[in-house]
């Protein structure tokens, strides 16, 4: 996702259908703007979610969203499908704009529940799933055979995947009982945990994800429920 940020003059001439050169005078006269800041300077940066009124009329005036979901499996990450019901589908509480405005951050498979995050603030969306930001995912495998300490010390090493000629971070492995692992990742390659333990000839039967950084999946949550973040949860992540 890329920042939402244009120059004032484009905003204005998008947004209108005026003139560039025609929007140097609006500014010189205080028609323009911005967070109930008059702007005169055409190099002055309109953000995603600035208020911009122009002559008295609201240009742009969107308040950010941060949702929490808790997935259920056989729902598709996705904000539209012709054949599955989507993350989006479950949401309630919203205007058709709102979800028309919102994008997944970092999805899960068709078969992997619990904990999906969406917004409609792509500079935090970037920065939360950037590779450079390192950010805990955690999750909870049901597999079909046994486990012991030799997975632990293969997911610690990283895994080499030739097709696509990459090294898995290393990641972090606990096993809770005979069968069941808590995996700690730090990035998301295409099926990663279901691929790693592969490697092993053991089958992935369930997959939740419990938590991403510092946020934990909603107890209260059931399966395709939602709520809103809270501002310290926006900002701890």
């Amino acid at each position: 996702m890329h920042t939402k940020s244009f120059r004032i003059d484009r905003y204005i001439s998008q947004q209108l259908g005026i003139n560039r050169r025609d929007i140097k005078l609006m500014l010189a006269q205080g028609r323009v703007v911005i967070n109930g800041e008059i702007i005169v300077e055409v190099t002055t940066m309109v953000a995603e979610f600035d208020r911009v009124e122009c002559d008295g009329k609201v240009l742009q005036n969107k308040t950010p969203l941060y949702i929490m979901l808790n997935k259920p499996t056989g729902v598709v990450s996705a904000t539209k499908d012709d054949q599955h019901t989507t993350v989006v589908d479950l949401l309630e509480g919203y205007s058709r704009a709102e979800l028309e405005s919102l994008h997944i951050v970092g999805r899960l498979d068709l078969n992997t529940s619990g904990l999906l995050l969406l917004t409609n603030d792509s500079a935090w969306s970037r920065k939360l799933m950037s590779p450079q930001a390192k950010v805990h995912k955690v999750y909870q495998v049901e597999l079909a055979n046994d486990l012991n300490e030799d997975y632990s010390l293969a997911f610690a090493k990283g895994m080499y995947f030739s097709y696509e000629d990459i090294t898995t971070q290393p990641a972090e492995l606990k096993i809770l009982s005979n069968n069941v692992a808590e995996v700690v990742l730090t990035e998301g390659k295409y099926h990663q945990i279901k691929r790693m333990f592969g490697r092993f000839r053991n089958p992935v039967l369930a997959l939740h994800r419990s938590a991403v950084g510092h946020l934990c999946l909603d107890p209260l949550l059931k399966p395709g429920q939602s709520r809103r973040l809270t501002p310290k949860e926006v900002n701890a992540i």
